[in-house]
């Protein structure tokens, strides 16, 4: 392969493949890293962080293959472009860190801090070649977490400072962290573990570059952005040309009541697409908002990337002919000041209804809508020796069906990744709780031609007095069906006080959309249940194969009546199908 501009340069394709692979291997070793030094299950055992590495001018040149979507999407570069535009290039020395979790930055809730250092390569270590970078969800970081009327109250806002310089922490601003948090443990711990990462991240790299030379190195760089440029170009090639929209709606802003719109349009033309944004709700006074970079431009790269498939990997070059249109003061383009505590709300509904849009374009490759929400739960208080613990948990749902096969999960959002479930035996021995049901929910997937994926039923018996806190949405707009199938089961809350009384929005009932971020008071006794939205279905339901309907009744999948119901088909008492009505 030569280069275009450089012709005299070549680089063989063997080369190319190592360097290319290489760069994800010491990504992936990190993430592994970070996960076996970590301090808090947040960390170690859900996985919300994110592994990045990008140029000297902060664009993205690979990332882990199991890292949170939006953190390095574009958190990560944006956060390296900052410190370049605050230091300087000459002020970037190799042995600084940096931190930054700023919303003006990043446009995300400040928990999402992410620390990076400069890799310098060559014989006298003087060229900067790029920057290892690593986003973390920092555990605590002070604040009335999340609901404070704006950005100011969310904690402690880190815009682009040292925390090593030159080889030498600052002790400054581990006294300031540290003094900001009502988890130290917990928090200096995955600090530690960051920086670690980002430490042999950053030597591991420049061992590779040393390896093969600069020249070579940034050749093969701009060899594998021009790649994934043109891979997802030809994607966009082979759509119809055309205007694409869908309309869907979240369930409130979390401070008042009323549904947000969520109007997508999509325009392909040739070989580039545009998002086009603007009928999108207004920034909101709850804090569900993000900023334009970190929210827009996130939400609009992860989806474009799940329409790209698995094949290619995610870096600056991929999202060359992505467009944005997106005006300013919206729930995706907010001002540095709006309340994000809860950013990414919105998130897994928006990927999902770009890529619904594009129905009518792909038809049999759009699925059926997915859970498409949180279903976060919070639990939060103080132990009897006096410490403070404050741990989220967060349901698995449904996924929609698509043209080939039934829906997949349990899984976590499209805005989450490999996000895991903390394991119940750890959860019961961190929190005063007792985990006393965790099953698939029956009949929740959206019934078609194939199926939609089942969410979960979870409850927690508690046994302290601690605060709920919980975080759900598609309530009044479930997950869609495509091409006739029907759509999946909402998500809701359920708490039971001890004495069997059911609780909700204060009165009776269960606890739905109406109690979203806002707390309720738990004593010892009460069950807290949380069931968890299904997938849409694909396909009218009449076509799916008595095989299957079969195969999901024994299973246990769906109920005799939901089987009678959605499929036209008559049960025996026995379970066993009898035939077509």
């Amino acid at each position: 392969m030569q280069d275009v501009a450089h012709p005299a340069l070549t680089i063989d394709p063997i080369t190319l493949e190592v360097i290319r692979h290489g760069l994800v291997s010491i990504a992936n070793q990190i993430d592994a890293n970070v996960k076996r030094t970590a301090f808090s299950p947040y960390i170690y055992e859900y996985n919300d962080f994110a592994v990045g590495l990008t140029d000297a001018d902060g664009r993205l040149i690979a990332q882990c293959t199991g890292g949170m979507p939006p953190f390095v999407a574009d958190s990560v570069g944006m956060a390296v472009r900052d410190g370049l535009h605050i230091y300087g290039r000459n002020r970037l020395h190799h042995g600084d860190v940096v931190l930054c979790n700023h919303a003006a930055v990043q446009g995300q809730h400040l928990n999402n801090t992410v620390m990076y250092t400069p890799i310098h390569a060559g014989e006298d270590r003087g060229t900067l070649i790029g920057f290892f970078a690593i986003n973390v969800h920092w555990i605590d970081i002070a604040g009335a977490v999340p609901r404070s009327p704006d950005i100011f109250g969310e904690g402690l806002q880190l815009r682009s400072i040292k925390l090593w310089k030159c080889g030498e922490p600052v002790e400054e601003i581990y006294r300031i962290i540290e003094c900001n948090t009502r988890q130290p443990t917990e928090l200096m711990g995955d600090i530690a573990a960051q920086l670690a990462g980002c430490l042999l991240g950053r030597n591991l790299i420049a061992e590779l570059v040393d390896k093969y030379g600069i020249a070579t190195f940034r050749h093969a760089v701009t060899i594998i952005l021009d790649q994934s440029e043109a891979a997802a170009r030809a994607l966009i090639r082979a759509m119809p040309d055309g205007i694409y929209t869908h309309e869907t709606y979240l369930d409130n802003d979390r401070a008042g009541d009323e549904p947000l719109p969520i109007r997508i349009k999509v325009v392909i033309e040739g070989d580039e697409m545009t998002i086009d944004y603007s009928g999108i709700a207004e920034q909101v006074k709850g804090p569900i908002n993000s900023g334009w970079f970190g929210g827009g431009q996130t939400t609009a790269r992860v989806a474009f990337k799940y329409l790209m498939g698995a094949g290619e990997m995610a870096n600056e070059g991929t999202f060359r002919p992505l467009k944005l249109v997106l005006p300013p003061g919206k729930i995706l383009s907010a001002d540095a000041s709006a309340p994000m505590g809860n950013y990414s709300t919105p998130f897994p509904t928006v990927i999902d209804a770009v890529i619904k849009a594009l129905e009518q374009a792909l038809p049999e490759r759009v699925p059926g809508g997915h859970f498409g929400t949180h279903s976060g739960i919070r639990f939060s208080g103080w132990r009897l020796d006096g410490s403070y613990f404050a741990t989220h948990d967060s349901g698995h749902g449904g996924w929609g069906a698509c043209a080939t096969h039934d829906g997949a999960g349990p899984f976590r959002t499209m805005a989450h990744g490999d996000t895991r479930i903390i394991p119940l035996e750890l959860q019961e021995s961190y929190l005063p709780v007792r985990i006393e049901e965790l099953a698939l929910r029956q009949d929740s997937g959206g019934a078609g031609k194939f199926r939609g994926g089942l969410g979960f039923r979870k409850s927690y018996r508690i046994l302290a007095p601690c605060e709920l806190q919980t975080n759900l949405d598609r309530t009044r707009f479930p997950p869609w069906g495509v091409q006739g199938g029907q759509e999946g089961k909402a998500g809701h809350f359920t708490v039971t006080k001890a004495g069997h009384f059911t609780v909700t929005d204060g009165r009776t009932g269960a606890v739905r959309s109406i109690e979203k971020e806002k707390g309720f008071q738990l004593a010892a006794g009460d069950l807290v249940c949380v069931e968890t939205g299904g997938g849409g279905g694909y396909g009218p339901p009449v076509e799916r194969v008595p095989e299957l309907i079969q195969r999901d009744l024994d299973a246990g999948y769906i109920s005799r009546e939901a089987a009678m119901r959605d499929y036209d088909v008559s049960v025996g008492a026995d379970g066993m199908l009898i035939r077509r009505r």
